[in-house]
């Protein structure tokens, strides 16, 4: 069997996920590997499809290889599935999977996104394999990698792939603006950030109507027309300062232009399942500033054109942005009404600095990042700083001697059945005791 390794790291042979695929590949040296740097060579791609095209279609078995970037693939990978399905290659008879490395963050919405895309390529999808970053650097972790790829094997061999037929989430809007101009107010900033193209009318009336219907003024950026020179790189030059390795003013033109403002909402087409490759593009330069969150308690909104109703993984994203970054969703526009509702509670929260808890999106994705920080504090010093001002670190379970002392003592109670009895209601009494308090209080 041939496979064809599509390595969409812009590290190319630096990738650590592609070490994985590599030990499998000297594991199992009976197949046939054959790799293609679609990360580090996206621009040659664009330019000329044919090589990388020879390679899969001379192929029996598809892996794609790649880091998790901000809960997707990277944008150079985005942008190689742009690539291939222009192509329109039958891969009906072809297997496929991914290896992915990270520390968790949301990789279940990335490696959602490979499989739908090789649903779309109509490829007989295997489940793949997430892995953390130093997982092959244990013995546990190789037997994993191994494991897996025996999985694999077998399943081809029985020819067990996912195939769930769906209805074609790429049909588009019909959508004519129509809601009426709302009297303008002064003094809140709102930033509209879009990739549409003006060929894309649909989406280009429903930024009309929800600039008509938002009692303020709302700029429209568009960053296709950023001169981006490249992207994200996963290099961490930004780790110490913030500076990124290009010289393109994007972080400067990020922090100044658009995280001023008072509230986002970003606007796009739904294309391949996400907001598309130059959105992505966008995404994963916004890590020049590391794992901070720069915009905490600002509200966002979207405006979505496409079957968003049927693109779970990416509703998942949406809302999982927003909890991660502390924001208040204000709600994704995608017809007339939802695009006035999403106007009219954009500006009540701008209005009431209006901001919920944070669910388990927002509270196990910061609490990934901070404990990566933490241990990484000497090399990643502007995330540490600003998670230490921001008192990240107050929660750290080392750090709460006090319940864990408390928690030893009453769970010493709770095993000896006298004290049990004794106790009865109590212990339940005196955990609300405090709130009743507080409540009288008020």
């Amino acid at each position: 069997m041939k496979i064809c390794i599509i390595n969409g790291s812009p590290k190319g042979k630096y990738s650590v996920t592609l070490q994985t695929v590599l030990y499998i590949a000297s594991r199992f040296p009976d197949f046939e590997w054959e790799q293609i740097d679609a990360g580090q060579k996206i621009k040659s791609y664009e330019k000329d499809f044919s090589e990388a095209g020879k390679a899969i279609e001379d192929a029996d078995f598809l892996l794609f290889s790649y880091p998790v970037y901000t809960f997707l693939a990277p944008w150079q990978l985005h942008r190689f599935i742009e690539l291939l399905k222009e192509q329109g290659m039958d891969l009906s008879e072809k297997y496929a999977t991914q290896i992915s490395t990270s520390k968790h963050f949301f990789d279940v919405t990335a490696h959602n996104y490979i499989e739908q895309n090789c649903q779309d390529l109509r490829l007989k999808y295997i489940k793949g394999m997430s892995a953390d970053m130093e997982d092959l650097l244990k013995e546990e972790g190789r037997k994993a990698a191994e494991g897996f790829w025996r999985f694999v094997c077998e399943s081809v061999e029985h020819d067990i792939y996912e195939r769930e037929e769906k209805e074609d989430s790429s049909k588009q809007n019909v959508y004519q603006p129509g809601l009426e101009m709302t009297a303008k107010k002064n003094g809140k900033r709102v930033i509209l950030v879009t990739n549409a193209e003006k060929e894309d009318s649909c989406l280009n009336a429903m930024m009309e109507d929800f600039c008509a219907a938002l009692p303020f003024k709302a700029e429209i950026i568009n960053i296709r027309e950023y001169p981006f020179l490249g992207g994200c790189l996963g290099c961490l030059r930004c780790a110490a300062d913030g500076t990124c390795i290009y010289q393109d003013g994007f972080g400067d033109f990020l922090r100044n232009r658009i995280q001023t403002a008072d509230a986002i909402v970003y606007a796009f087409t739904i294309k391949d399942h996400s907001m598309g490759a130059s959105f992505k593009l966008y995404d994963d330069r916004q890590f020049c500033n590391g794992h901070r969150t720069m915009t905490m308690g600002m509200p966002v909104g979207y405006l979505v054109n496409g079957n968003y109703k049927r693109e779970d993984n990416l509703r998942m994203v949406i809302e999982a942005r927003a909890e991660v970054g502390h924001n208040y969703l204000a709600g994704v526009g995608t017809d007339q009404e939802s695009i006035r509702k999403m106007s009219w509670k954009l500006c009540y929260a701008l209005e009431n600095k209006y901001v919920l808890p944070q669910n388990f999106y927002g509270i196990g994705g910061m609490k990934i990042f901070r404990d990566l920080i933490y241990v990484m504090r000497g090399m990643m010093k502007a995330d540490h700083k600003f998670y230490k001002k921001q008192g990240f670190y107050k929660d750290l379970p080392h750090k709460k001697k006090g319940q864990m002392l408390f928690m030893m003592l009453a769970g010493a109670m709770m095993s000896n059945p006298k004290l049990r009895a004794k106790i009865g209601n109590k212990m339940n009494e005196g955990m609300i005791a405090p709130y009743k308090k507080f409540i009288s209080d008020r």
